[in-house]
């Protein structure tokens, strides 16, 4: 493992290194509570650790799922046959674009924060035809990480686009327990219906919640894919265990889509703030005109956040 240190009047030597791991680059940052470890590629939260309780909530990337928490962009969920329309040409992009799979910069790093930087190239240029600048940033304050995203258009046009949350957490948080000992609250009461998926495509809307504000986990929760959720009225949710006082807090103020999700007997649950949604099973592949599509002016930084918080 090849460590590489840095220093400043803040002794960011003591908690900031740069590590060789499978040939990918990561960071380690940490406070009093909490230790997290972010991948240069996609800019990927891969640990989010409790040094107290000594509990790893994030997922460690199984076979059943090769991801911790990726960030979607410039689009969440699924394209109607992975292409869309701009300006009478048509493009290819695959599942929740392209961030997820490419080499961030870390362009900035402090005592209790890292930023990380994606701009546009040939290789994002030829499916999705604008120049932007994303940056992804981690903030620690005691038992909470805050994620900021930030996007700018630095092209010429207005610049479609969406952006979304991945995060799996570990389900169960400890060992000798269930996969059903756990369950979702949300902090409002929720009389949302759930919205199907055809292949990947949002199909139709079915009753879920009936004046609740709990939703138990079971493997089999997920069967037919993601819950997918519109306007939900909460903007918190806690994974909670019925066992004991430990589990994790997502809060999503301004975001209007919901999923949550897990892989097929896999040990974790996703939950997905989305600033988007994906495509209907009537889209007519217009990208402006995409559902839950943000139009971004020349110029204009768009800029939006969830906190994790732990306990």
């Amino acid at each position: 493992m090849n460590t590489r240190c840095h220093s400043s009047k803040q002794h960011l030597s003591e908690i900031y290194f740069t590590l060789s791991h499978q040939h990918e680059a990561m960071t380690i940052l940490e406070n009093s509570t909490l230790k997290i470890a972010v991948k240069n590629n996609g800019a990927e939260l891969c640990s989010l650790y409790n040094k107290q309780s000594q509990i790893e909530y994030l997922w460690q990337a199984g076979k059943e799922w090769p991801k911790h928490s990726p960030v979607l962009f410039p689009i969440v969920g699924q394209l109607k046959n992975n292409t869309y329309r701009y300006q009478d040409k048509t493009y290819t992009l695959e599942r929740h674009g392209f961030a997820r799979n490419l080499a961030f910069n870390v362009t900035e790093v402090k005592s209790d924060s890292i930023r990380l930087t994606l701009k546009e190239q040939d290789a994002t240029l030829a499916v999705y035809p604008f120049h932007f600048i994303l940056n992804i940033s981690y903030q620690l304050h005691e038992n909470t990480l805050k994620v900021i995203y930030e996007i700018v258009n630095t092209g010429k046009d207005s610049m479609p686009f969406s952006i979304g949350a991945h995060p799996a957490f570990n389900v169960p948080l400890n060992k000798g327990e269930n996969y059903n000992d756990y369950f979702l609250i949300f902090n409002k009461t929720e009389n949302a219906g759930r919205w199907l998926l055809q292949n990947g495509l949002l199909d139709s809307e079915v009753e879920f919640f009936k004046s609740s504000n709990q939703l138990p986990l079971t493997k089999e929760l997920f069967s037919k894919d993601a819950l997918v959720f519109k306007h939900l009225k909460s903007g918190r949710i806690d994974l909670r265990c019925k066992n004991h006082n430990h589990g994790v807090a997502v809060n999503f103020p301004g975001f209007p889509y919901m999923g949550i999700w897990a892989a097929s007997g896999a040990d974790f649950v996703c939950i997905e703030p989305w600033l988007g949604i994906a495509d209907s099973i009537q889209s007519n592949g217009n990208i402006q005109e995409k559902e839950g599509i943000i139009l971004l002016q020349p110029d204009v930084k768009f800029k939006a956040a969830y906190t994790i918080e732990v306990f």
